[in-house]
């Protein structure tokens, strides 16, 4: 059973960067596609950005191209979020989520395991 920890959350001011962690354990992201999803206050839980388990291939929600990168460290078995030029409403508890050889998605019924989550709040 694949578990998923998220790490790196924290306040932090607008224009700054923040970098999430996603580690596992009883599996290896070589063979999941993992994606973030994010879910602010009273608000849904939004597809932020995913990467594919063998081709690497990454993709962003429109809305978050340009600041967030995700990347994956196959010897540290950790998927990463580099969120730049934050601002205040990328404020939300961000998740990590992972599909066996599964395929990009956005939705999360794709996603099987779930971390519990790394509040991220960036004040203005």
């Amino acid at each position: 059973q694949l578990q998923l920890v998220e790490s790196g959350g924290g306040l932090a001011q607008a224009g700054e960067s923040l970098r999430l962690s996603c580690g596992a354990s009883g599996g290896t992201f070589s063979t999941y596609t993992v994606a973030w999803f994010r879910q602010a206050p009273q608000k849904e839980r939004d597809f932020v950005t995913a990467i594919h388990w063998s081709t690497g291939r990454t993709y962003y929600a429109q809305s978050m191209k340009g600041r967030f990168t995700i990347s994956r460290d196959d010897v540290k078995n950790t998927v990463y979020l580099q969120l730049n030029s934050l601002k205040p409403e990328d404020t939300a508890v961000y998740y990590c989520a992972a599909s066996r050889f599964g395929v990009v998605s956005e939705s999360r019924r794709e996603y099987e395991f779930w971390g519990q989550g790394t509040q991220v709040t960036v004040s203005s």
